[in-house]
């Protein structure tokens, strides 16, 4: 007998409007993450240390298109002959406070916008630190575990509408590119939102390559002034 089990991450209907938001420098501050590591490798094992990791951090970024916090982790204490004081990194990683590092009214703004509708987290990233920054920050409960994680969110948008099938979406991300790209495949049913946080947001050559986003905000919290029905209408 085929036992038949049904694809509980798939809604079985069609919303009229799914609001997907960004993590990093969208909903929790990355940069100050960052400052927050780096400052613990140079405080915790040196410079020349903290270098070390960043320079396979850096590599790593460029070769995947995501930070790899963990995987940098791994080839860092290889190359170092598998030293037992690194593991430490790792744990600093995993039980980093998180929740600390959300901006200003980032889970209020969830909770209004999944008072118009349906929200989903989109971030790219990998299945095992990425998926724990967001349980940690409290940003899964906000959403009731709706969190999708691809290593190229942009080339995955068929994918999440077969997840959350919407006539309309209202994307919210730092990153113009990736609005851009959302626009290109997602036409008029697409509403961009833009949070000026974070480096991508602020680059003004980024700024000039890609036009601009429909919604433009100082900050995440700056959503609990839009009507987000509104938004979804577009």
């Amino acid at each position: 007998m085929t036992d038949v089990r049904e694809d509980v991450t798939v809604p079985p209907h069609r919303d009229s409007v799914v609001f997907l938001v960004d993590v990093d420098d969208t909903l929790l501050d990355n940069d100050r993450f960052r400052e927050d590591v780096e400052a613990h490798l140079a405080t915790g094992y040196g410079e020349p240390a903290r270098d070390a990791y960043w320079a396979i951090q850096e590599r790593r970024f460029a070769e995947l298109g995501y930070r790899d916090y963990l995987g940098a982790v791994q080839e860092w204490w290889l190359a170092e002959g598998m030293d037992p004081g690194l593991l430490g990194v790792a744990r600093y990683l995993l039980e980093y406070p998180y929740a600390e590092r959300l901006y200003a009214g980032a889970l209020d703004a969830l909770a209004h916008l999944r008072s118009a509708g349906r929200t989903v987290v989109l971030t790219d990233g990998d299945a095992v630190f990425q998926s724990r920054k967001i349980e940690r920050a409290g940003i899964r409960d906000a959403v009731d575990d709706a969190v999708l994680v691809y290593v190229h969110k942009e080339e995955e948008l068929d994918d999440v509408e077969r997840r959350y099938p919407s006539e309309r979406y209202v994307l919210v991300d730092d990153k113009l590119r990736i609005l851009t790209a959302a626009k290109r495949h997602w036409g008029e049913r697409v509403t961009t939102v833009l949070p000026l946080q974070g480096q991508f947001a602020n680059d003004p050559a980024i700024a000039a390559a890609n036009p601009a986003a429909d919604v433009t905000l100082e900050g995440i919290a700056d959503l609990l002034d839009l009507d987000p029905g509104q938004l979804g209408r577009g």
